[in-house]
């Protein structure tokens, strides 16, 4: 099937992860999609990013070939209590609005037509007032029963969250526990592993300027994996961003410095002979965040080390972690994309002193002493017969 619209339809390239590209297809069938950006005379990059209480979407209209001149910006907020079908409606919306520029310079123009829906009366002239003052709440739990003639799991989890985000104030508390066990019938014994984790936390960050913001941290916890059977910190921390925190949805690179005062308590004896400590700890990160029509790309950089017990240094406990991830868009349908991360790890504190046993290390009950991690992952992908990408199938769900 040839495009509906023929040589009138403008070429569209939709440049969304986190969008119903069916949907869209489906909706705004006035236009033709095509499978690559350097097809399209119009490539639409839509970014999310989280808010206090949902989601913004910024979206980004490049103009190509004969609209290179033309470029525009729009931006579309959903709520958390919006349903998918609520959100994407939304951004459809959205992106009606800013079509319309290439529409009426397109050769399909003469087809465009604009309804304008005045509100009814007294609507949108009350101002608005948040009787939650910007609070968002969230709950919710889950469990999770399996088994077969020899084994059987058994998982709890819960988590409640609230915070607000304007645009002075973030603030955020949040607490969640997880509960797993397992059990295995070997010969005539049963094994039985269970892994306990659980936080409570809190956070405290004020805008200071485009570029600048201070904060504060503070978290409880407890893990059986981590060999803690209560940890306390707090962690006053200061940041920097090289571009304007406004640019975060295509761009970021941020500089962070964390200062952390910790108090444990263990589980069992730790290698340094510890049931018990306080601790400070500090911690430098840098990231960089980019989205742009080449594709995207991620990078971190961590590097954190204990000062002091305050009997004996600890200047040599130190964790440096390298990440990164880039998606690149190569040529026409062609893309590669590779991730990884390695760390040098030398700050295992709470490991504990006794050997784990062979059962502990095959069911993965405890973090084991390591000098290093890294992971590494590649991939490619190309694309390649007809340029247009209009029709909606969705027989047998695919």
């Amino acid at each position: 099937m040839v495009p509906a619209y023929g040589q009138n339809a403008l070429s569209v390239f939709l440049d969304c992860d986190r969008c119903d590209e069916d949907y869209f297809r489906r909706e705004i069938d006035y236009v033709d999609y095509v499978r690559d950006r350097t097809l399209s005379e119009l490539h639409i990059l839509v970014s999310l990013r989280r808010t206090g209480s949902g989601r913004e979407y910024t979206i980004n209209f490049i103009g190509r070939e004969q609209y290179s001149a033309l470029t525009d910006t729009l931006l579309y907020s959903s709520s958390n209590t919006d349903t998918d079908d609520e959100r994407r409606r939304g951004l459809v919306k959205t992106i009606e609005h800013g079509l319309v520029r290439y529409l009426a310079r397109s050769p399909g123009a003469q087809y465009l037509s604009i309804v304008y829906e005045p509100p009814s009366a007294g609507i949108g002239t009350e101002p608005v007032v948040d009787k939650w003052d910007f609070w968002v709440f969230e709950i919710g739990t889950n469990g999770f029963y399996s088994g077969e003639q020899s084994t059987s799991a058994f998982r709890l989890g819960g988590d409640v969250s609230a915070s607000r985000v304007t645009d002075e104030w973030k603030l955020r508390l949040r607490a969640f526990g997880r509960y797993r066990e397992s059990n295995f019938d070997v010969d005539d014994s049963t094994i039985t592993s269970i892994l306990r984790n659980g936080e409570l936390g809190a956070l405290a960050i004020k805008s200071v300027a485009s570029h600048w913001s201070v904060g504060a941290f503070s978290e409880l916890r407890t893990s059986s994996f981590n060999n803690t059977t209560i940890g306390f910190n707090i962690s006053p921390a200061i940041e920097y961003s090289y571009f304007p925190y406004g640019e975060s949805s295509s761009r970021e690179l941020r500089f962070s410095y964390f200062l952390d005062l910790r108090a444990n308590r263990y589980d069992e004896v730790t290698i340094f002979e510890k049931t018990s400590e306080f601790i400070m700890r500090h911690e430098f990160q840098i990231e960089l965040e980019l989205e742009q029509p080449w594709g995207e790309a991620e990078a971190s950089l961590e590097v954190s080390n204990y000062i002091t017990d305050f009997t004996e240094s600890k200047l040599d406990l130190y964790n440096i972690e390298l990440g990164g991830y880039i998606e690149f868009r190569v040529a026409r349908g062609l893309s590669v994309y590779t991730s990884g991360s390695i760390s040098r790890v030398n700050d295992q504190i709470s490991l504990p002193l006794a050997e784990a046993s062979e059962e502990e290390i095959l069911l993965g009950n405890v973090r084991l002493p390591t000098s290093f991690q890294y992971g590494f992952s590649l991939g490619i992908s190309y694309t390649f017969g007809s340029i247009f990408n209009n029709i909606v199938n969705p027989r047998f769900g695919s």
